[in-house]
């Protein structure tokens, strides 16, 4: 028998319809299965809309009923949507003439009068039954919410999410979708009338197989697994003056955090983006002030519970460098023989030894534009608000200056970064006599390498596997900047290493 789960709500008004679409948004990804069924007026078309229209960011966009067309389509920013009208829909074969049987890869199905659809439907899917409760007003419905096999555990989800919600005092907020990135974290702005907060979803992270010396990729790199990271960091960044988002309320178990919302100034303008370069040097400086102070291993979590900040150790760096010859080489129709792998992770071993043997900070790990807030409010370094760190681990000072001023997804003049660079170990300099800028340039050179070999594989598997095909737009930038980082003398047999066996992008 497969597993379902259900739970009821009660809907006073289109609002209250909008808010739960919203709050279902949050946790279906793309090829999940969303039916919508009740009478002619119970809501269905109305709560289709909603979610169409949250998903576009767009509260205005027409969402025409399909009842005549059967089908429309939208290229939303998540994934694609297929939104269905089955209503006139007679006969059981019609399903796989206007192409709903089998239902589209890599999109959402938003289905209105599923019972038409016969055994068209999933076995994985979440249903959601709309009916009238005139005893509670004109507009009032009631949603009875079921999820079936896979869906099961996303209304258990749902459910929790609600609750959560509605304990924080925010049931009624308006929501905003958010923009996630390429983890399984999504986020939405929460408006009211005091102000607005972030809302978190942080499931927590699926284990995956463990093909990595007996440990699933996430542990093998060190990568958050829940939310307990984020909030030992947040706080241990604000309580040494750092700008990082206060927590108002959060469920550790459960994966949901409402925090400050810093708003949305960039560090980058234009179109295409490019580096605002007074909000890069800031964030140098805060760099350079991060790194100048000793920093505990060990942070407080809640009471008599503490988090230990994982070390980012060779082990680690070779996981993520391996991401390359196992997802980017395959596109590039190129591979490596044992001897081959062996040769590669041999030359770096021998490079990762220098920059390790250094002494160890705290390193946000993704320290770049899409994770950093300007706040023009705020006094000097405070100005540049961090977002995400959850991830971090005790590593070399040099790899968060590499991902801020190596930039995956904006192109950072070589000028720009030369002269931040030149900025920061100035500061470094100025602060402690001992600082050796000739040492930590080979450092952050090699230390360049390896985050951009592992970003090439990284967004070969993006899109490969979690079909994100819009990442493979950033490669050839990354290309970039690992032949700045290969020129270095201290990488001359790497380079020469990569000239023969790595191919570059496709432009």
């Amino acid at each position: 028998m497969s597993q379902s789960s259900t739970f009821s709500v009660a809907l006073a008004n289109e609002t209250a319809t909008a808010q739960l679409m919203a709050d279902l948004a949050l946790l279906v990804n793309a090829g999940d299965v969303i039916t919508l069924s009740g009478d002619l007026g119970a809501g269905k078309t109305a709560a289709a809309r909603a979610l169409i229209r949250y998903l576009s960011g767009d509260d205005a966009l027409e969402v025409p009923s399909p009842t005549f067309t059967l089908v429309q389509g939208y290229e939303l920013p998540p994934y694609p949507l297929v939104h269905a009208d089955l209503y006139r829909i007679n006969d059981p074969g019609e399903p796989e003439e206007i192409g709903l049987s089998p239902l589209p890869e890599g999109a959402v199905a938003l289905i209105e009068w599923p019972e038409r659809a016969g055994h068209a439907l999933p076995a994985d899917r979440i249903d959601i039954a709309f009916s009238h409760r005139p005893a509670l007003g004109s507009t009032a419905r009631a949603a009875v919410i079921t999820g079936h096999g896979k869906g099961a555990m996303q209304v258990e989800r749902l459910r929790a999410l609600r609750e959560f919600l509605e304990g924080a005092g925010a049931l009624d907020a308006r929501r905003l979708r958010m923009p996630g990135d390429a983890s399984t974290r999504s986020y939405a702005r929460l408006t009211k009338d005091d102000g607005t907060l972030i809302l978190m979803n942080s499931p927590k992270r699926p284990d995956g197989p463990a093909i990595y010396d007996g440990k699933p990729y996430s542990a093998a790199v060190h990568l958050a697994e829940d939310i307990k990271p984020f909030v030992a960091i947040a706080r241990g960044l604000r309580e040494r003056g750092f700008s990082a988002p206060a927590i108002h309320q959060g469920d550790l178990d459960a994966g949901f955090l409402i925090t400050e919302d810093f708003g949305s100034a960039a560090f980058v303008e234009g179109d295409p983006p490019a580096p605002v370069a007074e909000r890069y040097q800031m964030a140098t400086d805060m760099l350079a002030a991060l790194h100048r102070e000793p920093l505990p291993e060990t942070l407080p979590l809640a009471p008599g519970i503490n988090y230990t900040i994982p070390p980012f150790d060779t082990d680690a760096l070779l996981v993520e460098i391996g991401l390359m010859p196992e997802w980017y080489l395959p596109d590039r129709s190129a591979g490596l023989a044992p001897e081959q792998r062996d040769e590669l992770a041999a030359l770096w071993r021998a490079l990762l030894a220098k920059p390790l043997a250094a002494a160890k900070t705290w390193v946000i790990r993704d320290f770049h534009s899409p994770n950093l807030i300007w706040l023009e409010d705020r006094a000097d370094i405070k100005k540049v608000g961090v977002i995400d760190f959850q991830d971090a681990v005790l590593g070399h000072p040099a790899y968060d200056l590499v991902s801020l001023l190596q930039d995956a997804r904006v192109d950072v003049p070589e000028a720009l970064e030369l002269a931040l660079l030149t900025h920061y170990i100035k500061a470094r300099r100025d602060a402690d006599d001992a600082f050796d800028p000739a040492a930590f340039a080979e450092h952050y050179a090699i230390l360049s390498a390896q985050r951009n070999t592992r970003l090439l594989g990284t967004f070969a598997r993006l899109n490969r596997r979690d079909g994100k095909p819009h990442y493979l737009k950033h490669q050839p930038r990354i290309w970039s900047y690992l032949g700045r980082s290969l020129a270095h003398p201290a990488l001359s047999e790497l380079r020469g290493w990569y000239a023969e066996h790595v191919p570059p992008p496709v432009p």
